[in-house]
Formats: C-alpha cells, structure tokens, sequence
C-alpha cells in the first residue's frame, strides 16, 4: 500500500507522523525535488498510490485519472483550491484537511507581520548588519483600526489577539458567525468599506479555482491612505502588480505578504523597501507543523480503513 507525502519539508520536526505510517504497513514514498510538485510530477509519483498526503500540488482531474489506486487525498493545511474536490468524490476519494493545526501559527505571525511592519524591524535589522547605524522611525500599533478580511478559524482569532490588545477591530465575511460577533464585539462591515475604514488591512480568506484576484487594483485605489496591507492568505486573491504600484507610489504606508501568485515568488515588491516578505511560512511553526502532520496521517489511516 503506496502512500504519497508531497510537502518536501513532511517528517523534519519529527519522524512520528513517518513512524505511525510505517507501523501501518505503508509504503512511503516522498517528494524528491525537495519544492511543490508539478503535474507531471503528482502523476507519475502517485501513479501506484492508494493515498496523497497533500500540499499545494495540482491535484486536478487531470492528475486524478492517472491515479487509478487512490483513495484518499489528505491535505496538511486547510485551504482545498489546488484540489478538484468534486471530482475526487464523484470518483469515490475521500478528501480531507487539517483546519485546526495552523490556526494560531498563522494568526500569531499576522501579529508579527504587523509588528515588524509598524517599527520598520527587517529595515532596521538589515541597516545594522550592513554597518549602518539609522534609526527607524515607525508607528505605533496602539489607536489603530484592524480591518479583519475573512472571519474563519484564523480570522477569528487575528481579531481576538488585537482585541485583546486594545485595537478597535472591524470584520467582514460573507457568512457572519452572529453569536462570536456578539461575544468578542466586531462590527461587520461591507467588503469595499473595510478597505477605506481601517488603519491594518489583514486578509484571511480562501483563493478562487479561477485564480482572479477579490482584492482588484480598484480595491487597492480605494484603501485608505497612509494604510498597512497584509495577505497571509492566498497569493491569488491580490493583484500583485496593483499592490506593488501602490506601495512604490506610497499610497499604502506599507505591505507585509507571506503568500503569492507564483511561488518561489521574484516579482516586483522585493525591489520595495516598504514592504516585509516571508516565504509562505504561516504554518511554519514547530508546534503547528506537528500537529498538521500527526493529524494528516491519521486522517488518512482513519479513511483508508474505511475502504
């Protein structure tokens, strides 16, 4: 029984979730370019495997049809948009994720973002260890608005972490959860308001299977100036290039991004100075990485065994 593990970095914070695999008779077989897999790659690895512990490969019914053992797909992560979930369960895969185990990592690193973006941190870091002595001069983050675009799991708790310091936070998601509104006292606003209301626009929301972006250039035109913006979501859901002019011309303060469009990402804003970039690390903590794996692997046991 071939199982497939396609994230490159699956097992380096512990062997546990390899060891209970093994312990359950599983053939392993793992990603050997050691970065995302393409198509092709997905194919011809997966061709033999009953189950893919997956990450942000193309599994379409394209590469679906050339795995004629699978079972199961079982992503280590939340979001589902590289996966064609659909035509997975019409041909009888069970698809299953893991939303619990990034929900602090990345809200905490929606709070660093923020953090390193307002004190002009990396700028500062970087002045130093070229010999140069400057100081930075930053904002603070007391008084500030915090726009939370997408009240999810992780949305949720960005809100709740500024609440608790003192920020005034404003939400929106297409389906308000009335009573955690009530309870933690986030006004939900519309869409095109949030942009033009808050001081730290932070989004949490899925991508598109269309890959358009939901944050336009217009959208972007319209954010209040003298704005911070921070996509620790999906790349897709920004127009990069929007975003980039709009941080060359200074009309947003300055951005802080973790995902993109292309990954491994080289595009315009690694040219800007007002801007933090992170290689698609929100998950990236030891704790939740763990945790995301344990989980996957036991997901896909508890499916497998079903079949």
């Amino acid at each position: 029984m071939k199982v497939l593990i396609s994230p490159s970095s699956f097992g380096e914070i512990s062997s546990e979730p390899l060891d209970i695999l093994k312990k359950n008779k599983y053939e392993i077989i793992t990603n050997p370019f050691k970065r995302k897999l393409t198509e092709q790659e997905v194919i011809e690895l997966a061709k033999d495997a009953i189950g893919i512990i997956a990450g942000l490969e193309p599994l379409n019914s394209k590469v679906l049809d050339q795995c004629p053992n699978l079972k199961c797909i079982s992503r280590v992560g939340v979001g589902m948009e590289n996966v064609d979930v659909e035509y997975a369960q019409k041909k009888g895969i069970i698809v299953t994720n893991t939303p619990d185990g990034p929900t602090r990592a990345v809200a905490e690193l929606t709070l660093a973002m923020t953090l390193a973006l307002l004190r002009r941190i990396p700028q500062a870091d970087t002045n130093m260890k070229k010999g140069v002595w400057e100081k930075e001069t930053g904002n603070l983050l007391t008084g500030k608005t915090i726009g939370v675009v997408g009240l999810g799991r992780i949305g949720k708790n960005v809100a709740q972490i500024f609440k608790s310091l003192g920020n005034p936070v404003i939400g929106y998601d297409p389906v308000v959860d009335n009573e955690w509104v009530k309870k933690y006292e986030v006004p939900i606003v519309p869409f095109n308001a949030i942009f033009k209301k808050a001081d730290i626009i932070t989004l949490h929301i899925p991508g598109s299977r269309d890959k358009k972006p939901v944050v336009t250039e217009e959208i972007i035109a319209s954010i209040k100036p003298g704005s911070f913006f921070i996509n620790i979501s999906r790349g897709d859901v920004v127009d990069e290039q929007a975003l980039a002019q709009a941080l060359r011309t200074k009309t947003i303060a300055g951005a802080a991004i973790d995902v993109f469009l292309q990954e491994p990402y080289n595009g315009p804003l690694i040219n800007l100075n007002n801007v933090v970039l992170t290689p698609h690390i929100g998950s990236y903590a030891k704790e939740s990485k763990f945790r995301m794996e344990i989980d996957a692997v036991n997901n896909l046991i508890n499916a497998l065994s079903k079949n």
